[in-house]
């Protein structure tokens, strides 16, 4: 796949060990291939995020896991379950990756589109002041 890599982004990836290194740049895979316009960037100083007409997700590798925060006001479906914290977030919810652990690269394409297609619609926020869940 092809995208416009961002160098920062880059640079915190070869930081990680191997493990949190290939569960990152397969989120980063993921993250592009659910909408090509999705923009990389660091935020925080070095976190690397996600964006496209407002934050889709973004990484933090922790010690024993990779946190992929997903901005979505709470709203949107998880029907395969692969959230694994901040269910009762206002703004955002984690899916936490753990080594050797596979991604469910449909569920998780899914949820990134749901998310985008929000952002499109105005954001999160909007969607829940007009009632939407």
């Amino acid at each position: 796949m092809s995208y416009e890599k961002d160098p920062r982004v880059d640079a915190y990836l070869d930081r990680l060990p191997d493990w949190q290194r290939e569960i990152c740049q397969q989120v980063r895979d993921i993250v592009h291939a659910a909408d090509p316009e999705v923009v990389e960037t660091i935020k925080r100083t070095v976190q690397p995020y996600f964006v496209l007409r407002g934050n889709v997700c973004a990484l933090l590798a922790a010690r024993e896991h990779v946190s992929v925060f997903l901005y979505d006001g709470g709203i949107v479906p998880d029907p395969e379950g692969i959230i694994t914290g901040g269910h009762e977030n206002k703004t955002g919810r984690t899916i936490s990756y753990h080594r050797d652990e596979p991604i469910n690269v449909p569920a998780l394409t899914q949820l990134f589109r749901h998310i985008i297609a929000n952002n499109r619609a105005g954001g999160w926020r909007r969607i829940k002041a007009a009632g939407g869940r």
